[in-house]
């Protein structure tokens, strides 16, 4: 009763993961940008077109599709945008300048709108409030990377990344922010984006299925983790940049890849275990992918270094939270009985072969 049980819910799994429309790491960000000075503050905000996919289906076609709809829409959506995020001065709400045609500006290569803002006070606020966690409220997962500079020096003084959760920043002018504020909002940051990554979930799952000692377990995840680490890097650095088209496929490449191999390992004690060396070479690709986040945020300089190190901490913790969660449970069957054991390890790789191979096919149409 408990394998069948076991079988119903992997099955479930596979196709239920199977049918998330996971299109590469376009998860919708937007950036906010508040230059402050005495009398007022210019404010710009970037947002991807996707948010608006509800409204207007034409953008989840992506292509000439997107562009026309964004292109016709673009002032609706920036007003709407306009209005959704709320700029506070001292307690009182900020009223920006009305918009024009000038005020915002479609991007095709990035897919987003540049909305351009400009509040304006009486006398400088000594306490500035930005409620922008719900520039998309339909979108639980959305998130805005907010970044204040005082005009008059240029520097950044103050950033957060904002969500459901964390909806507002609250900024008491003339104040620093903490190293250790900072760390912890990215931390946070690149915990989210791996359970909102079913890809590299299945990844990391993947991996696991063939169970084995802690040893070997531990080594498999920090090959893992060195790989994608240096990517990561290298690429939010500019080093190297490999589009996303080529990234994207491979990455779910990588998803069938472990699966496969579990299903053939699995029922061939010769075969060998190859789950170090897919750990390091396809933790590289995935260094990538982690790094497209980064590069949608872009992170101001002034920041970059522990913005950097946090989110890549945060996406340690939430793969160390996979790997606390799967390997026991493997383990345990186990124990109990190497029959089961035999088919949880068969029906979890067809899961993951077939969530890789449809998100393969997926990411390669245009």
């Amino acid at each position: 009763m408990v394998l069948r049980l076991l079988a119903l819910v992997g099955c479930l799994l596979g196709v239920g993961v199977s049918a998330i429309p996971v299109q590469a790491h376009n998860v919708p960000r937007s950036q906010v940008e508040l230059r402050t000075g005495n009398s007022g503050a210019e404010v710009t905000v970037t947002f991807s077109v996707i948010g608006f996919s509800l409204d207007y289906p034409a953008v989840q076609l992506g292509g000439e599709a997107l562009e026309k709809a964004a292109g016709e829409n673009r002032a609706v959506m920036a007003g709407a945008v306009a209005k959704r995020l709320v700029v506070l001065a001292d307690g009182k709400a900020a009223v920006p300048a009305p918009l024009t045609p000038a005020s915002s500006e479609f991007l095709p290569d990035r897919k987003v709108i540049r909305l351009h803002l400009r509040y304006e006070w009486s006398t400088p606020p000594k306490r500035l409030e930005v409620q922008a966690g719900r520039l998309f409220p339909v979108d639980p997962n959305h998130t805005v990377f907010v970044s204040i500079y005082d005009a008059s020096t240029r520097e950044l003084v103050r950033e957060a990344v904002l969500g459901r959760v964390t909806p507002t920043l609250i900024y008491e002018v003339g104040t620093g922010q903490s190293t250790i504020s900072v760390v912890r909002q990215f931390v946070r940051e690149g915990i989210h984006h791996i359970f909102i990554g079913p890809d590299h979930i299945l990844f990391i799952v993947g991996l696991l299925l063939m169970g084995g000692g802690l040893k070997r377990l531990l080594k498999i995840v920090t090959a893992f983790t060195v790989a994608h680490s240096i990517t990561l890097v290298l690429a939010t650095l500019n080093i190297l940049d490999p589009s996303p088209r080529l990234i994207e496929p491979v990455i779910a490449l990588s998803i069938v890849f472990v699966g496969v191999h579990s299903l053939i390992a699995q029922g061939n004690k010769e075969a060998r275990d190859l789950r170090l060396v897919f750990a390091g070479v396809f933790g590289l690709i995935h260094g990538f992918g982690f790094a497209s986040v980064l590069r949608e945020l872009e992170l101001p300089r002034e920041a970059l270094g522990w913005s950097l190190f946090s989110f890549n901490v945060g996406v340690e913790v939430g793969q160390a939270c996979i790997v606390l969660a799967v390997a026991p449970l493997l383990a345990l069957i186990a124990r109990r009985s190497e029959n089961a054991a035999r088919r949880v390890v068969v029906i979890g790789s067809w899961c993951v072969v077939l969530a890789g191979a449809y998100w393969f096919g997926q990411r390669l149409a245009p």
